[in-house]
Parts: C-alpha cells; sequence; structure tokens
C-alpha cells in the first residue's frame, strides 16, 4: 500500500517555517532534471523501458548517502487514485504532468515533504527542493546534494556542448529551475506590475502563476523563474534569480507603504471587508477566495488587523483548493455544493485559528 498520509493534510510540514522575507515571498524552489543515458527519454519511452527507469531510480533514497539527508517514502502513481493525484498536484508535490500522463511514474517524498523527487515524469528523474521564504540559495545548496547522490549511481545524459539533455529544449544546459513564489498585492494594488513584470521578463527571467506554466495569478500569487538554462553556470542562475527578486521585494515594500501613507482608511477597509466576507460567507469561489485570503494576508503583514498565523494562511491556500475539498469532504461534488463547502472551511478554520 502507499504511504497516503501525505494526501491526508494540507500543510507540508516545511510550510510551518517562515524563512527570509516570508511576508511577501512565500517560498522558495530549486529543481533540476536529468536523463539516464542510454534510455528513451520519457516521451519516446516504451513501458518496459520506463520500468527499468524506476527500478534503478527508487533504490538509490536507501543508499545511506541519502538517508544521512532524511527518511523518503515512495509512491507510484499507479497505486494511487485521482484524487489523491490531484491533492499531491495542489500541494506542489507532483506536476500536472505525472499525475496525468506516466502511469509508469513515482514520486519520492521526505518526511516534511520539502524534497520531491519526481521519476519518469517529462524527464526520467526531477529533484525538486521547497524551503519557506526567501531561500533560494540554501534550496539549490540541498538540490545539488542529492543530485550528487544520484548521480553517483547512474549515468546521466550529458553532452560536453550542450551540458545535461532533457526532453524540453528549454532545459537543456544546466536542467536547473529556480523560483520563488511571491505575494505581490501592492503592486497590483498601485498598477505597478505590469511594468514590473515587463522588466523581469527582460533579464533571463519569467513569471508564471501558482501552479507553473500557463495557471494565473490568483491571489496576487507570481511565480518568478529562470527562462535561461543554456549558456550560465548554475551559480549564475540563481545569483540572477536572487538579485531580481530582492529588488522586487524593495519594489512591494515600498508600494505597501504608499497605500498605507496614502489610502490608509480604505486599505484598513479592505482587509476588514475581506476579513467579515471570509468568515461569514456561505457560498464562495475560488478566485474569490483567493482574492480575499490575499487582503487579509496583506491586512496581516502590514499590522491591520490580528489575524491566523501565515502557517494557517499557508494551510487556506491548499484547503480551498477543488481536490482537497473533495477529500475533505468524501465526495465529488458539483460546483455549487464546492463552494459551499469552501466557505464553511475556511469559516471553520478562522474561527479556531
Amino acid at each position: 500500500m502507499p504511504n497516503l498520509r501525505f494526501t491526508e493534510k494540507a500543510l507540508s510540514d516545511w510550510m510551518r517555517g517562515q524563512g527570509n522575507d516570508s511576508d511577501i515571498v512565500i517560498s522558495s524552489r530549486v529543481r533540476v532534471a536529468r536523463n539516464l543515458q542510454h534510455l528513451p527519454f520519457p516521451l519516446l519511452a516504451n513501458p518496459e523501458q520506463l520500468e527499468e527507469v524506476l527500478e534503478r531510480l527508487t533504490d538509490i533514497p536507501n543508499q545511506e548517502e541519502l538517508q544521512s539527508l532524511g527518511t523518503f517514502y515512495m509512491i507510484k502513481m499507479n497505486e494511487i487514485d485521482s484524487l489523491d493525484k490531484k491533492v499531491l498536484v495542489e500541494k506542489h508535490l507532483i506536476s500536472p504532468n505525472l499525475a496525468s500522463e506516466s502511469p509508469n511514474g513515482a514520486v519520492i517524498l521526505n518526511e516534511d515533504e520539502s524534497v520531491s523527487i519526481m521519476i519518469n515524469e517529462e524527464d526520467h528523474l526531477r529533484i525538486q527542493c521547497l524551503y519557506p521564504g526567501f531561500q533560494v540559495r540554501d534550496a539549490w545548496d540541498r538540490a545539488t546534494s542529492i543530485d550528487d547522490v544520484f548521480e553517483n549511481h547512474v549515468d546521466y545524459a550529458f553532452d560536453d556542448r550542450r551540458g545535461y539533455l532533457t526532453s524540453c529544449p528549454t532545459n537543456v544546459g544546466t536542467g536547473l529551475r529556480a523560483s520563488v513564489m511571491m505575494h505581490l498585492p501592492a503592486l497590483v494594488m498601485t498598477q505597478q506590475i505590469n511594468r514590473i513584470l515587463s522588466a523581469v521578463s527582460q533579464v533571463g527571467l519569467t513569471v508564471r502563476g501558482i501552479y507553473g506554466e500557463g495557471s494565473e495569478a490568483l491571489g496576487n500569487l507570481f511565480q518568478i523563474s529562470n527562462q535561461i538554462t543554456l549558456g550560465q553556470t548554475e551559480n549564475e542562475i540563481i545569483d540572477n534569480l536572487h538579485s531580481v527578486v530582492l529588488q522586487m521585494i524593495e519594489h512591494e515594500k515600498n508600494a505597501r507603504q504608499h497605500l498605507l501613507d496614502e489610502s490608509r482608511v480604505r486599505m484598513t477597509d479592505r482587509v476588514k471587508r475581506s476579513y467579515g466576507i471570509l468568515s461569514y460567507a456561505e457560498v464562495m469561489d475560488s478566485k474569490e477566495a483567493a482574492q480575499r485570503l490575499s487582503d487579509l494576508r496583506l491586512g496581516i503583514d502590514l499590522g491591520i488587523i490580528e489575524g491566523p498565523s501565515i502557517a494557517v494562511m499557508n494551510e487556506l491556500n491548499v484547503m480551498t483548493q477543488p481536490g482537497f475539498l473533495q477529500k475533505t469532504y468524501g465526495h465529488d461534488s458539483n460546483v455549487e455544493d464546492r463552494d459551499m463547502c469552501r466557505a464553511k472551511l475556511i469559516r471553520e478554520t478562522l474561527a479556531i485559528s
């Protein structure tokens, strides 16, 4: 039986920490993509070849080198149902691609869910490390340590000129994607966000929504990540992201101060209205929930209101997603029922926090 405790609770243990600048940076993530030499990449591999990849990679977490970094558990995609897969996606522990298109795939998770090792996703191996707040360098240090362990046991597909070879050409080179999830409500309210994000795109970075490529930036949450993986070293990629994010943090702080200086009463009214609606609403769709929770988080960060802890706010962001609502209330509800369940869950969580 697969270990499903990872889908029973919304909050990953690593999210209880705050990290640097946690009022603006929700989390830092580093992911490296690798493929095994002499085996077709997942998009072209047959089931027998994918099973060989699985066998060769899943024993490595049992090696002493990796055990020194923590206890790991494996979940095979063909052993869990679609709802549990959806919850793992909502917790950012697996990708939508692994959930929907990889029957021969698996994920290896550590105890606090800060490490997620995906097997037979778009690439044979994707190592992801997650940290609270602005700790992208720490996330990189851990990811490269885990990567070194795997490389000691298998040969990677590598080219002297092109670097690590990947299924998607945009990952060739370092195979590195580093990103931070940022809460930028003040830049949105002061209508500076488009200018800032346009500038970000000019320096080799890209902006996505909360669930990556193709997703919407709900609740003023934006994922900032590197776009270039070839022609730069890993440290250069990390340093560039780090530098740009520091500037974005400063812009957001200035915008927040401007809102307080110029329209404190309106800001206070907005925050308290959202808190009231969250506390008493009977029906709430996901878009409104994300916006109201964003207002409440901003109000707490600015000291406008005393509210739930950051850990509770992070938990609500996951608990209000469709998969987790279905998991919590035990049935596949229609949209209206789900909106009622979402409102109920928020009310009850705020009442006890």
